[in-house]
């Protein structure tokens, strides 16, 4: 009976390590889970402390560990922000090769984007997603505002004071007292809200080589894909003669500079203008008249066919 006892006892105090041992090991596999990086943890090591963009390689770390991008690694003369060491050149190759295996949603999530992309992948898709925010398209200035079109919209309005107009045709009409003096800085934008689409007509003076130029041109506030769906004609004139230009708007995607230095527009140059302005030449005038229209696809022929607007 005591030997029993005994044994029964040692059966109990040898269950009961298992247990015991067994707790400690799901313990510890617990710890060990709870210390895996989450994808938003290894997106925040990702993180440049400097600038606060995402790294791509090279991704720099000092002799601490700390890490940093490689533009802010020039910025910051070749010392670690976070513990003041000489970064030197070493790679986090660790880093580089964890960022490899993430899927992340694109940046402009929040303005409909719905693509999810491989971290290497997603900063050359953000460069062109059709969601990415528009820059104002204001000329003359260095306005900084960026958002959807109808944001930019009301941002023109309100900001701006932009001039704004409903329908597809437009009379524009610039008077100028002194022609002889061409600036940079001369310009003026109207936009037109037309086809539930809105666009910019710009106008403005600026030398062109030697010689004093006007041009007018019309921008799409959208993509550019978009904006082949739709085409525009201007038209000068005075004196018993005329200049017309007939195109399609370039999108606000591609900067106001970058249309004007392309010369894609009616461009009128200054002894012409004056021509059209009237007999005396001491004053400029010059009436811009022009239209915009829709191409449509014709279901039987594939003739695109314009249409116009009401």
């Amino acid at each position: 009976m005591e030997s029993s006892s005994i044994d029964s006892n040692i059966l109990s105090l040898s269950m009961l390590e298992e247990d015991e041992h067994s707790h400690h090991q799901f313990s510890s596999i617990s710890k060990l889970h709870s210390n895996v990086p989450t994808t938003t943890s290894v997106h925040d090591l990702l993180e440049c402390p400097v600038c606060t963009n995402s790294m791509y390689p090279p991704i720099h770390q000092c002799h601490n560990g700390h890490t940093l991008c490689s533009t802010c690694k020039t910025r910051v003369h070749n010392r670690c922000p976070t513990c003041r060491q000489e970064l030197g050149d070493i790679r986090c190759l660790a880093l580089e090769k964890i960022a490899e295996s993430l899927e992340l949603p694109c940046r402009y999530i929040s303005l409909g984007c719905p693509e999810i992309f491989p971290y290497y992948s997603k900063l050359k898709h953000e460069g062109i997603c059709n969601f990415r925010p528009y820059n104002c398209p204001y000329a003359g200035s260095d306005c900084s505002a960026v958002g959807d079109i109808p944001y930019l919209v009301a941002h023109l309005r309100d900001d701006h004071r932009v001039d704004m107009h409903s329908g597809c045709t437009f009379n524009h009409r610039y008077v100028k007292s002194n022609p002889m003096e061409v600036e940079n800085a001369t310009w003026m934008l109207t936009v037109f809200h037309c086809f539930g689409q809105y666009f910019c007509l710009h106008f403005e003076a600026f030398q062109l080589g030697m010689a004093p130029v006007y041009m007018a041109f019309l921008r799409f506030m959208g993509d550019e894909r978009e904006a082949r769906n739709y085409s525009y004609s201007l038209e000068v004139g005075g004196n018993g003669r005329k200049l017309t230009f007939e195109g399609s708007p370039r999108s606000i995607r591609d900067s106001h500079k970058k249309v004007r230095d392309s010369h894609d527009g009616l461009i009128i140059y200054r002894n012409m203008a004056l021509f059209f302005s009237g007999v005396d030449r001491k004053e400029l005038k010059l009436r811009v008249t022009g239209r915009i229209w829709k191409e449509q696809q014709n279901p039987d022929g594939g003739v695109c066919i314009p249409s116009m607007c009401a």
